[in-house]
């Protein structure tokens, strides 16, 4: 038997106030599943502009400072 069917047979077996609550338990669970969707949907965009931005710089010369120039001075 699916897994489907299984949960179907058993909420038939429950009173409308549980399958009530059973109702609100999967619409909690596709809105925690959507918006997890929408988080790694945000982190792939993140990785790629950041992946775009970066790209090349590990081919550009390092600048040369001395100690003198990355002195902080205050007066």
């Amino acid at each position: 038997m699916k897994i489907k069917e299984k949960i179907s047979e058993n909420i038939d077996k429950l009173p409308e106030n549980f399958q009530s609550e059973v109702l609100d338990f999967v619409e909690y669970l596709l809105s925690k599943s959507t918006g997890n969707m929408i988080l790694e949907q945000n982190n792939d965009w993140s990785n790629f502009s950041l992946a775009s931005a970066m790209r090349g710089m590990e081919d550009e010369k390092t600048p040369d400072y001395s100690e003198e120039d990355i002195k902080v001075k205050f007066t």
